[in-house]
């Protein structure tokens, strides 16, 4: 799975939306950290977990969740990777295709251009296609492993 390079001064209008998402994207709260971390390993497994609980080391938290009548259906973070990395995110299983993933991913790229930034990367990306669509994403030619190189593996 390749890398992915978004231009962030080049993203599309935060008023273009697709379709009315059925709940709400916004900032984790440091309050939320545990709650939110034992949802992800439950969901997605340890590793994404470690992931998202370096995303509450940072100022401001580079956590966003999406919700559904405050229940959590999705997160999405950046800079718990790596500097500049969007990454990792999930929707679960019964709420993909209603808007999350896409709403998670915009709320990550506009804040990482708010705090400066003018690219950034996705690591490992599973679905090109879908952040060339949502965020004009392009693959960063040989970047496969990339950054997760040599990452321990537990058998």
């Amino acid at each position: 799975m390749p890398d992915l390079l978004v231009k962030l001064y080049d993203l599309p209008p935060a008023g273009e939306a697709t379709t009315p998402l059925p709940g709400t994207v916004r900032r984790a709260f440091a309050a939320e950290r545990r709650l939110i971390c034992d949802w992800v390993a439950a969901e997605f497994g340890n590793g994404w977990a470690s992931e998202c609980e370096a995303s509450f080391a940072r100022s401001p938290v580079t956590c966003f969740l999406a919700l559904d009548a405050y229940e959590a259906v999705g997160f999405a973070c950046y800079d718990a990777t790596a500097r500049g990395m969007f990454g990792p995110t999930g929707v679960r299983l019964r709420d993909r295709g209603r808007g999350f993933g896409r709403a998670l991913l915009m709320a990550c790229l506009r804040d990482m251009a708010v705090q400066g930034y003018a690219y950034a990367v996705i690591g490992g990306a599973g679905s090109t296609q879908f952040y060339q669509q949502a965020a004009g994403a392009t693959v960063i030619e040989n970047s496969t492993p990339g950054f997760y190189r040599g990452m321990l593996k537990v058998r």
